[in-house]
């Protein structure tokens, strides 16, 4: 089957070009002006942008943490990806104790396999390390896998000498590391000291208190001189803050490597959002927290200037009733939102069409970028001959309202409920198929496995 979209404006992450897309099977065959063909359906796509579909690099789907599991697992978490105009995620398959990597793999494949609607790759999250994981880890890299998450806060986190050893094995065989930073003895020490304070933790508003800016800032420092001493790059993940950001740009300036990644909470919410009655504040609660407004100027400033590399959702979402596990102490509350189906439209509304970003920059920033530092370039993130023909139709002119009661999401509420959007992902070709149109999921449980391991992208 062939499918012809006639005079779209392709976007890139260097420019925007009115031409034609020949698509067939699931790969794109042609792209170019005054395109023809006899056997294609032809669909005009005038005045329409044409996105190589969207990438979120950074989700946690059916993920056990806090005595729960997220509400979203592979079903309902992909096809709200999948309906605002993500075609492809890369969750974190999660090693969990006493684990060797290939089991922590073949339990995700047993969760995300057959349910998703959307292509899925995967991160491996490192719990546990030794000397048979130093081992284990060469063929993950080169078959499946070429990046690797580590937490510098919560129980299965790593302390420095692990990171400086992970970082240096990491950099022997290819891979990379994306890391989670916040100084974990900060917030144990301001956990402690609200019990102590106050007499209990059941206020939201002290929670960005027990985990503040200077403990991000710290942890991005420290981390950048481990990777120093390693001489290897690094990914800060899910950064909030301008004092995490100024630590990074000073590591550049010094010649190192480092890639950031922000998300749209950070972007659009502050944490006014803890001062809310409390079983509503919850719902905002994720690690980072949110931050003090003032923040949001310098990470737009960063996405104009091209010096943040990406931005994910960090979807882990969680039901009111879920989170109502923190009602009496606000440290039990599992932490993290949806946000799945209206990252692009966020990136859109309050980037593109204010002027802060341009439709150039926000490909780069939910498809090519990720594509290529995940090694899923050019397979994924760009609308060019031989690609996966992902292709998001976004219609510069539709207005309409996040509404919880329209998304896909298990999660029961949106963070940004009654936002107007003007701007959407009419249609979404997910491998040259019309999976979605204008938020509605048309075919579901398309999606497959997508490995990007060194060796698999060196032939591609």
């Amino acid at each position: 089957m062939k499918l012809l979209l006639k005079g779209g404006k392709i976007v890139s992450g260097e420019k925007v070009q009115v031409a034609d897309v020949l698509v067939q099977g699931e790969k794109i065959l042609a792209v170019g002006e005054n395109l023809t063909d006899s056997d294609a359906d032809i669909v005009d796509v005038s005045g329409k942008y044409l996105f190589p579909g969207f990438i979120d690099a950074h989700t946690h789907m059916a993920l056990e943490v806090c005595n729960t599991i997220t509400a979203d697992k592979f079903d309902t978490g992909t096809k709200a990806e999948l309906a605002g105009g993500t075609t492809c995620i890369v969750d974190f398959a999660t090693q969990y104790e006493g684990e060797s990597f290939a089991q922590a793999m073949d339990n995700w494949h047993r969760k995300a396999d057959g349910e998703s609607s959307c292509d899925y790759a995967f991160h491996m999250a490192i719990s546990q390390w030794d000397e048979e994981r130093w081992e284990e880890i060469e063929k993950l890299a080169k078959e499946e896998v070429s990046s690797f998450k580590l937490y510098m806060t919560y129980d299965n986190r790593v302390d420095d000498e692990t990171m400086y050893h992970i970082l240096r094995r990491l950099k022997e065989v290819g891979a990379i590391a994306g890391v989670h930073c916040e100084n974990h003895g900060i917030i144990s020490a301001r956990l402690k000291e609200q019990l102590v304070d106050k007499g209990g933790r059941e206020d939201v508003s002290a929670y960005p208190g027990t985990r503040p800016e200077e403990a991000e800032a710290e942890a991005v420092s420290r981390l950048l001189k481990i990777a120093k001493c390693v001489d290897t790059p690094v990914i800060v993940v899910h950064l909030s803050t301008a004092a995490a950001y100024r630590e990074v740009l000073k590591a550049r300036e010094e010649g190192q490597t480092v890639y950031i990644e922000t998300c749209p909470q950070y972007l659009v919410m502050d944490e006014s959002r803890y001062s809310l009655p409390s079983d509503e504040a919850r719902l905002y609660m994720c690690a980072p927290p949110l931050r003090r407004k003032e923040n949001q100027k310098t990470l737009w400033e960063g996405l104009s200037e091209g010096k943040i590399d990406t931005v994910a959702t960090d979807h882990c979402s969680f039901t009111p009733e879920q989170k109502e596990a923190g009602a009496s102490d606000f440290a039990k509350t599992p932490g993290g939102m949806p946000g799945a189906q209206d990252r692009p439209a966020l990136l859109w509304q309050f980037g593109v069409n204010s002027k802060k970003i341009t439709p150039e920059q926000m490909c780069g920033y939910l498809s090519e970028n990720p594509a290529k530092l995940y090694h899923l370039y050019p397979r994924k993130g760009v609308i060019a001959p031989g690609s996966d023909a992902d292709i998001v139709v976004w219609n510069p002119d539709a207005n309409w309202t996040i509404r919880a009661d329209q998304s896909y999401s298990a999660a029961g509420y949106s963070p940004m409920e009654g936002t107007e959007i003007n701007g959407r992902a009419e249609k979404v070709y997910l491998r040259g198929r019309l999976a979605a149109e204008n938020g509605q999921i048309l075919e579901e449980k398309l999606g497959v496995y997508i490995p990007h391991g060194t060796k698999v992208m060196s032939e591609a």
